[in-house]
């Protein structure tokens, strides 16, 4: 998945909060927590959060520190020369 699809549901999802928000506003039922500004503020949690998570998953597959296979597996790549 590449950063352009992860900023379209980003997108997608503060779009659903604001017809939630309208639709919510037509019925004449208002939070005064849940507002435009809080909204956006969510969406904008989510493009930073988003990155984040994948980089910290990232450093965890190359841990070379956590199972017995990833231990094995640069066993390997000292023996031949790659790490």
């Amino acid at each position: 998945m590449t950063t352009d699809k992860l900023k379209q549901y980003v997108a997608m999802i503060g779009g659903v909060l604001g017809a939630l928000l309208l639709f919510l506003q037509s019925l004449e039922v208002d939070f005064l927590w849940f507002n435009n500004d809080s909204i956006s503020t969510f969406t904008n949690f989510l493009t930073s959060l988003i990155p984040l998570v994948l980089v910290g998953y990232g450093i965890y597959k190359n841990q070379y520190l956590i199972t017995n296979r990833a231990k094995s597996q640069e066993a390997v790549l000292k023996r031949s020369g790659w790490k």
